[in-house]
């Protein structure tokens, strides 16, 4: 089984929709034969497929989360936004959080280095038995993570707990955290693990 990312310019951030539909809409295209490709196509792992503005990466299910992060790496670098349609997650270049090297690890293996914020946004949503944890690390100094049932666990010198009701506000704590914003510290209580 082979799974598959597709990179490509954009001017701005945008939606999982539209990068979704934008994805659709090339796959029921030709391929490009022939020609000289782009040069981000020279630097992608995988199997390489044109099409007109677009690149398609296709890789197996075995290394997918190792060439999966080499393409998000190469994409930002070229300024390009990549769409994941396995897990309907778009990577846009910016807005990146405060902390540069930041990274975002899934429980499902998706690891990528500096992450914009609006993928850690959708990525919480994606919470669940198969992607049991969401952390932002920030190697060395501290992180924030969660885990199903909304347990968030920030570890700054100390390890804390805290239990909150709502994604939203899971979502809105990891903006805050990746935005270099404490206030989510404030509006919890935080208690060391049992």
């Amino acid at each position: 089984m082979s799974v598959e990312l597709m990179v490509w310019d954009e001017p701005v951030p945008i939606s999982r929709d539209q990068a979704r539909a934008t994805y659709l809409a090339i796959k029921r295209t030709d391929p490009v034969a022939g020609g000289e490709p782009p040069e981000v196509a020279k630097e992608l792992p995988g199997d390489i497929t044109l099409y007109p503005g677009h690149v398609l990466v296709s890789m197996d299910l075995d290394s997918m989360d190792e060439m999966s992060a080499q393409v998000f790496t190469t994409a930002r670098a070229h300024g390009l936004v990549c769409y994941d349609p396995q897990r309907d997650l778009v990577h846009n270049v910016a807005p990146l959080g405060v902390y540069e090297g930041m990274q975002l690890h899934t429980g499902d293996g998706m690891v990528v280095h500096d992450p914009d914020l609006g993928l850690v946004h959708d990525v919480l949503a994606t919470l669940s038995p198969q992607n049991p944890f969401v952390a932002l690390v920030n190697f060395g100094r501290h992180f924030l993570q969660v885990s199903p049932g909304y347990e968030l666990e920030y570890k700054e010198g100390t390890l804390v707990r805290a239990l909150v009701s709502e994604l939203a506000e899971v979502q809105s704590a990891f903006n805050e955290y990746a935005t270099g914003d404490r206030s989510f510290l404030i509006r919890h209580e935080w208690s060391p693990p049992a």
